[in-house]
């Protein structure tokens, strides 16, 4: 893992490496972000002749991100037993579609691929710490079982076996693969019924068996729980319509993939992804919480 070397050049080389495996490990970019310069404040703590016995600063570094987002998972277990309603992933915005001010960390570091939408994402959450670190830096990053031990403390036979049990979620989880183009009608069509109000056209969007799940976290109003059936969904949609007043609705990429965006006076109110089966909505995610949505202009 990483390159070989010890100067400063070699180490901030993998910061985009590292922010993409801590924000797939966490799902916070803030936290990634933190667990990120955790690491590089431990790197640079080392006297310099340490340093220079590390064959591989990148894979050092790769190393103590894990084992630090590793502890972040335990505990943002315990918060998210506190947190207000449904937590979610912080959602990303296409690179073209960020606002200025941002800088350059850490969304715009991301890869934009199929590990970082909001369908996996849930997945990953229903794992345990230790299934989660040994899936994404094998499955996701390809990093060796031998080296994943070492961040997991564990045999690499250990590991994994950890991999394949978080596999099986994955296979049980994963939705059939939905082309792009019909992905984006699917979701143009429900912004359309939406915006006139159409519950019959938003039940015949809808999978009878749909679920949307919305993350507001004690900062604005939003369902608590999670609402089931796609005519619970639609008449639920109608009714934020009636109350939505100056409320524009936008198509932006979300986590990679089509979604909706909810802008008032120019300002994001709210991001939704979607994930689409057969030509219909089988889940949405909808983040409210303004703590996740610095990243995103409308």
């Amino acid at each position: 893992m990483g390159t070989a070397g010890t100067s400063t050049d070699a180490t901030v080389g993998e910061r985009r490496q590292l922010i993409n495996v801590a924000y797939r490990l966490l799902g916070s970019l803030a936290e990634a972000e933190d667990a990120v310069q955790e690491a590089y404040a431990r790197w640079y703590a080392l006297p310099r002749s340490r340093q220079e016995e590390i064959v591989s600063p990148g894979a050092w570094l790769t190393t103590v991100t894990g084992r630090v987002c590793l502890d972040a998972l335990g505990s943002a277990r315990a918060r998210r037993e506190r947190y207000v309603g449904a937590w979610l992933p912080d959602p990303l915005p296409a690179h073209a579609e960020r606002g200025p001010g941002h800088g350059a960390d850490p969304a715009d570091q991301m890869v934009l691929d199929e590990s970082v939408t909001m369908a996996f994402l849930v997945v990953l959450e229903s794992m345990t710490p230790a299934e989660r670190v040994a899936f994404v830096l094998h499955d996701v990053f390809r990093y060796p079982f031998a080296d994943i031990a070492g961040i997991l403390r564990r045999t690499p036979a250990a590991c994994k076996q950890l991999a394949a049990s978080a596999r099986r979620r994955v296979r049980g989880a994963r939705a059939p693969q939905t082309p792009a183009a019909v992905r984006a009608d699917v979701v143009r069509q429900v912004k359309e019924a939406w915006q006139t109000k159409d519950i019959a056209a938003l039940v015949d969007l809808l999978d009878p068996a749909a679920v949307m799940t919305a993350d507001g976290g004690g900062m604005v109003g939003t369902a608590l729980r999670p609402i089931e059936g796609g005519a619970r969904i639609a008449q639920y949609m109608a009714a934020v319509a009636d109350k939505a007043l100056g409320l524009e609705l936008l198509e932006r990429s979300v986590n990679g993939v089509p979604g909706l965006v909810a802008r008032r006076d120019g300002a994001v109110m709210t991001v939704a992804a979607f994930d689409v089966a057969d030509g219909r909505v089988t889940r949405i995610w909808v983040v409210r919480n303004p703590e996740k949505l610095g990243p995103w202009v409308g």
